[in-house]
């Protein structure tokens, strides 16, 4: 199993959709997320306020459980063994048709049990991720720097990593860094 990793606003969806590009099929762990966390299941968890016409409201659940660590193991209780099972199960199915992918698991390192075999971390500075994430999400600096703070620091995920895809610059060199990690996986995998 390929993982690609980082943290929140590191380019993580810009690498896999460079792969995609080339061919890679994208086993994606938040797509995943979005399909088993229904309006039931979050009702059940935290409470009808979370629920607006039907649908999980998730501006104010991503509040709660970045604000508030008990919620979030909660949650976290809850839904990584469900994503696990089906990033396996999708895996195995890709595997057995011998279709080149990887996944893409934003908490891989926070979340653990995957049996993979590579694991890319993209990297950029955080100072980089924290203007990024502003930016992205609209949020205040004081809100994007909560959720940094809510995953492990991207230097250890880069010291963890069998390989580092380098997004500190530019779309070029994204794009460089990406095929030279192709170029990596063609020769070690």
């Amino acid at each position: 199993m390929i993982v690609i990793t980082g943290s929140i606003a590191s380019g993580k969806s810009t690498v896999c959709k460079l792969l995609k590009e080339n061919g890679y099929t994208i086993v994606d762990a938040d797509k995943i997320a979005r399909e088993l966390i229904n309006p039931k299941s979050i009702e059940k968890l935290f409470g009808a306020k979370y629920i607006q016409n039907n649908e999980v409201d998730r501006k104010a659940l991503a509040k709660l459980i970045f604000s508030d660590k008990a919620q979030r193991e909660k949650l976290n209780q809850y839904i990584h063994p469900l994503i696990r099972e089906k990033i396996h199960h999708d895996v195995k199915k890709l595997e057995q048709a011998q279709i080149k992918y990887v996944v893409d698991i934003p908490l891989y390192f926070e979340s653990g049990h995957y049996d993979a075999t590579t694991v890319a971390v993209v990297y950029c500075p955080r100072e980089l991720q924290i203007e990024r994430l502003i930016k992205r999400d609209d949020l205040s600096r004081e809100e994007a720097i909560l959720r940094i703070e809510n995953q492990i620091d991207i230097k250890n995920k880069k010291a963890m990593a069998d390989f580092v895809i380098d997004n500190s610059q530019d779309l070029e060199h994204l794009k460089h860094e990406t095929k030279r990690f192709m170029e990596f996986l063609d020769a070690n995998i």
